[in-house]
């Protein structure tokens, strides 16, 4: 079984690079679009596949409700590509009301229902995977078969570098030559669920010990401090202000924050302030400094420095490239 390193999404990017270079077109993807929500379609179904991936993209900002059933066969993650406003229950339970930002992680077990309520446009990775595949990498990390079933029954939502990174791999992977595209998405995805695994039986038990007993941050308080970090994305915010947006002092806020969101406070502020610079750099109006101080960088250079470890690759050529595609 062929495991992700940690090279794989930059060479993922490497290649996609290699592509636009000789100034051909990507011709295929490995992943299908999604006809009806966390579905990944008839053939994958037919065919028993142990891993199957789909996307499921729209782009209309008019509420939609969906509902999936859950398949009986396959956990279902899904990994958010683009920052996006919902309302997502779990098996009855409303996990989120609100923003979800990009690189967001979500497992859903085999055979559990879940409802969406989308507010705004959305991106979502969905992968597809059996218990044949759990078990397999259950087996490659730790040397021995698991007994019985492998059941990932958290569905909280996961912050996680290693995934975010795996599932970009996954959304810019494109070749003309399907077969190697199969080999490598198969790969990537293997260890997406290695990582998966990884977390739920080898998790960092200070890590554990450390939230174990805190509360999330009600979804009121969430609100309130959402509000405020969005009106003052130009200004200075620090820990203590977006704690007393909140009315909780700053070790309670930032404990339960992270444990409602996966994110420490400051990285959520920057990575708002990063969905809004790209928001802003779509209009052409707007030179980089100016989006810079719109967006409480004090300097371009770090701005550009922020916006090239989140989106990778500069806002001038983000914006270029984002210009061509349209």
């Amino acid at each position: 079984m062929i495991l992700a390193s940690p090279k794989l999404p930059e060479s993922a990017a490497a290649a996609a690079d290699a592509v636009a270079l000789a100034g051909a077109r990507p011709v295929s993807s490995p992943i299908s679009a999604e006809r009806a929500w966390r579905d990944p379609g008839a053939a994958a179904r037919e065919a028993g596949a142990d891993i199957a991936l789909s996307r499921w993209t729209r782009n209309a900002a008019q509420p939609l409700e969906l509902v999936n059933d859950g398949s009986p066969r396959w956990h279902c993650i899904g990994i958010n590509l683009k920052c996006t406003t919902l309302t997502f229950s779990h098996a009855g339970r409303t996990l989120v009301q609100g923003r979800v930002t990009a690189g967001t992680a979500q497992i859903t077990a085999p055979g559990v229902a879940c409802r969406a309520v989308f507010d705004a446009p959305s991106d979502v990775l969905h992968l597809f995977a059996s218990q044949a595949v759990f078990a397999e990498c259950y087996e490659d990390l730790f040397g021995r078969p698991y007994a019985g079933d492998i059941v990932i029954d958290d569905p909280r939502l996961v912050r996680d570098p290693a995934l975010e990174r795996l599932g970009q791999a996954l959304a810019v992977s494109h070749t003309q030559d399907a077969t190697l595209g199969k080999v490598f998405a198969d790969s990537v995805s293997l260890a997406i669920v290695s990582r998966i695994v990884a977390r739920r039986f080898a998790a960092d038990g200070r890590e554990a010990r450390d939230t174990r007993g805190a509360a999330a941050l009600p979804a009121w308080r969430m609100r309130r401090t959402l509000e405020y970090i969005d009106a003052h994305l130009a200004d200075s915010i620090s820990l203590a202000d977006m704690a007393q947006s909140a009315g909780l002092a700053r070790t309670h806020f930032a404990t339960q924050f992270r444990r409602a969101t996966g994110l420490r406070p400051h990285e959520y502020l920057m990575r708002r302030r990063i969905e809004h610079a790209q928001q802003l750099l779509l209009d052409t109006r707007h030179g980089v400094l100016d989006v810079a101080l719109s967006c409480g960088f004090r300097s371009q250079a770090h701005f550009t420095a922020v916006f090239k470890r989140f989106v990778g690759e500069t806002p001038y050529c983000w914006r270029m490239k984002t210009h061509v595609d349209r």
